[in-house]
């Protein structure tokens, strides 16, 4: 008997992890860290069912970290197993854990400096670089669409999901005393037809399916109207000699942006040669692991690179590498485009660039992908007259756009698509990374048109499959 237990993303969309019981081992699918609620930090701290002493192994399905950002807690406590990623995710996931790692090191300092002041207990951070390092020697690269087997009497296989570079759905193969049993983990499913990256790739047949549910009951944004708005503003504000500030998360987020910046050029709404910094080294470092694998590139990128039609395009593109450089941009008022991290404008070098943009009457700041709740970017929507940032209040005269249609999530009908072909096989399909509402109407959508019930489990449920 096999059975799976849900360590989070049931009723929300963050904290991701499955650990999969075949009897004879113990894999784990992914283990990301929690990014809602009050008690976040606390949850994170916890393994909760998993023993990583008992684990034979990790399999991840990509390098977002509310995908893959507690796997170094696994060193602290005894892992031994194998981390089997694709080489992409691998690569992505070093950048990813180690950007963390060092906040998390840099926080802790600070936190505990006041806690000793206040004579309190100091506190230890999530996870330290040393365990990222450690957790980083036990990856073994899997390549799309091979089977590698990862623990015993258990192979998987890995393919596209289209969500972010590298990203792929798993396949595990388990044998069990009355022949072979395949669970399919969807991860995040990306939208067809984005830019750079191939579309998602549904298995054939499963005989359990753990799918996501993000856009469950309602359709993703209008890409292209999204693009044309995008497009529009960046050429008005060109024209008119102004500023641009674009949060932008690192993975995924960065890249798309760049594309559509070289797309206006080709367009001839956007000079070449107009200024646009990157100013994030996280999001360099992505870009440029983005740059090395050409494989994984839909037919018109890979079009375009062989072209070089891309470096030709963005001629003004420079990359800031240091916090001097960084503090430049803000020292005068010229023209340009600024692409800065983080994407909810909770941290990173964009606060700077808000806190000497946001009072301009001749800045924009473009909003391309979701705030949560209680964050900058939130707040930013909302379009206060001033807001606090770094303790200062600063005026918002800057015009702030909402830009809807960048997700790098499938809508609900490409949820259903990706499902189809494996409904012949009459998998037992279960929904998470979901609010409930998504889940609920997802379901509903499952069984009217395949006949499917589909389940909703919650945190810390088990189901068995015989």
């Amino acid at each position: 008997m096999i059975s799976i237990h849900f360590c989070g993303a049931v009723g929300g969309v963050t904290g991701s992890g499955y650990l999969v019981d075949t009897g004879k081992a113990r894999v784990l699918v992914d283990f990301g860290i929690f990014q809602d609620g009050d008690d976040q930090r606390e949850r994170n701290r916890s393994l909760g069912p998993v023993d990583p002493r008992r684990l034979g192994a990790v399999v991840l399905t990509h390098a977002h970290i509310d995908h893959c950002g507690r796997l170094p807690l696994l060193m602290a406590n005894g892992f031994t197993g194998s981390l089997h990623a694709t080489p992409a995710t691998l690569e992505l996931l070093e950048v990813m854990l180690e950007d963390m790692a060092r906040i998390e090191e840099e926080d802790t300092r600070r936190i505990n400096r006041r806690r000793r002041r206040a004579g309190e207990e100091t506190i230890r951070p999530l996870f330290t670089s040393q365990q990222v390092g450690q957790l980083l020697q036990r990856a073994r690269p899997m390549r799309l669409g091979q089977m590698a087997e990862v623990a015993t009497g258990v192979r998987a296989r890995a393919v596209e999901a289209g969500h972010i570079l590298g990203s792929a759905s798993i396949e595990l193969h388990i044998d069990q005393d009355d022949g072979e049993r395949c669970l399919v983990f969807s991860g995040d499913l990306g939208p067809g037809g984005a830019p750079i990256l191939r579309d998602p790739e549904p298995p054939a047949a499963a005989d359990l399916v753990v799918m996501e549910s993000t856009y469950g009951g309602r359709p993703r944004p209008d890409t292209r109207r999204a693009v044309a708005e995008f497009k529009r503003i960046i050429e008005q504000a060109a024209a008119a000699g102004e500023r641009v500030i674009i949060p932008a998360f690192a993975v995924g987020r960065t890249q798309t942006v760049l594309y559509y910046l070289a797309e206006a050029v080709r367009e001839g709404r956007l000079s070449p040669d107009f200024p646009i910094y990157l100013d994030s080294p996280m999001a360099t470092r992505a870009t440029q692991i983005v740059g090395a694998h050409p494989e994984l590139y839909d037919d018109e990128t890979r079009r375009l690179r062989e072209h070089r039609q891309l470096e030709a395009d963005l001629r003004g593109l420079r990359i800031i590498e240091s916090v001097p450089e960084s503090i430049a941009l803000n020292d005068s008022d010229h023209p340009c485009i600024i692409i800065s991290a983080s994407g909810m404008c909770e941290g990173g070098r964009v606060i700077h660039h808000l806190k000497h943009n946001l009072w301009r009457r001749n800045a924009h700041v473009l909003v391309v992908g979701y705030m949560a709740e209680g964050t900058l970017g939130r707040k930013l929507l909302e379009r206060p007259e001033r807001i606090e940032i770094l303790g200062e209040h600063i005026a918002v005269r800057a015009d702030i756009h909402r830009i809807e249609g960048f997700s790098a999530h499938a809508g609900h009908e490409e949820l259903l698509n990706w499902l189809s072909p494996m409904t012949t096989t009459h998998p037992r399909v279960i929904l998470t990374h979901g609010e409930d509402e998504a889940r609920r109407a997802l379901a509903l959508a499952i069984g009217k048109r395949f006949g499917l019930s589909a389940e909703c489990p919650g945190i810390d449920d088990v189901i068995r499959l015989e």
